[in-house]
């Protein structure tokens, strides 16, 4: 392999990147090299940018939804070859816990993301293990590429929340997440899948890709909508994809009895208050819902039904880095989905 250099990005400090300038290691036996096409900023890399992600303290690289072209194989590396089109897992397990000898790596006692271990997507080279690589299908851009990681999060999140055929769901926050998580509820037989926001145009990508009532909670009361919409008795699925005390708490009173509220976003203030009551008057069930197993398959077979590029917004070159961080943050900017191409 020739030699490469290679850009990293990183956060250093709240509201500040900078790059560490790296040479490509030759791959591994296992390992695959990806020259990166396109990455696109999660919201947790906009948690890091600020300083507030609880698991990624500062300095940490950044970078996790990406697509791009294998330029380097290890030797026993069978699964793809240089030239092909790929999307990337970006999860780090051990392989011997119980979770993961029983396949239920998700549960990982020891599971990390590249990127906390310094191998960030913003980038332009990128080294992996093989079992987490995954060959893009040719309806997929290498932007749309990238988003494999968003939607394979809302396909574990709709899994987890065992959607089924005519019941009504409300997802709170109508982000990339929420706005997938709405779709695939659609898509999984939900009668009625109301999302709500303060972006008016993010409500309306919402219901393009399958939501079929948008709540502006500016213009609307998010609980006298879902008492209409359920003759007073309360939603049955919920899906919190903020990261708020408020909306958490949205998330339990919208339900019905024995209804399930799934918590997805991530709690820059992770202590907070709950009506505990609600648990016992109504017998709630609330669980969170984080990352994927096995569910990458799932979500490029998904892509097929989703179009991924009406969610993205902005383009930046990859030394443009800081701002597109900026303006991820910025509510004016109306950006949703923003790529990076190096």
């Amino acid at each position: 392999m020739r030699i490469l250099k290679n850009r990293v990005g990183r956060v250093i400090e709240p509201g500040k990147v900078d790059f560490l300038l790296r040479t490509v290691d030759e791959p591994k036996e296992q390992q695959v090299v990806i020259k990166i096409a396109s990455s696109a900023i999660c919201g947790s890399d906009l948690h890091i940018f600020k300083g507030k992600h609880p698991s990624a303290p500062l300095p940490v690289t950044i970078g996790h939804e990406f697509a791009g072209e294998v330029v380097a194989v290890g030797s026993k590396v069978s699964k793809v070859k240089i030239g092909d089109r790929v999307t990337v897992e970006p999860v780090i397990v051990c392989g011997k816990c119980r979770a993961c000898r029983t396949g239920n790596y998700g549960y990982c006692e020891n599971i990390s993301f590249t990127y906390r271990v310094g191998d960030g997507a913003m980038a332009d080279y990128i080294t992996v293990e093989e079992p987490y690589v995954y060959k893009l299908p040719e309806h997929l851009s290498y932007s749309a590429g990238a988003l494999i990681e968003p939607l394979a999060v809302a396909v574990h999140a709709v899994r987890r929340a065992d959607i089924k055929l005519g019941e009504k769901v409300l997802v709170i926050g109508a982000g990339a997440i929420g706005i997938l998580v709405a779709a695939l509820c659609r898509r999984r037989g939900a009668a009625e899948v109301a999302i709500a926001d303060f972006s008016q145009k993010r409500l309306n990508i919402a219901l393009e890709l399958g939501a079929t009532m948008a709540i502006n909670p500016s213009k609307q009361n998010v609980y006298d909508v879902v008492s209409k919409i359920t003759d007073g008795v309360g939603m049955d699925k919920t899906f919190e994809c903020v990261g708020l005390e408020a909306t958490f708490n949205q998330a339990m009173m919208a339900l019905r009895k024995n209804g399930l509220a799934t918590i997805v976003g991530i709690f820059e203030n992770p202590n907070i208050t709950i009506p505990a009551t609600r648990f016992i008057t109504h017998e709630i069930r609330v669980q969170g819902s984080q990352g994927y197993c096995w569910d990458f398959p799932i979500a490029l077979e998904m892509s097929k039904e989703i179009d991924l590029e009406k969610l993205i917004t902005h383009t930046f070159k990859l030394e443009d880095l800081q701002q597109a961080l900026e303006t991820c943050l910025d509510r004016d900017s109306g950006a949703l989905k923003v790529i990076i191409h190096p």
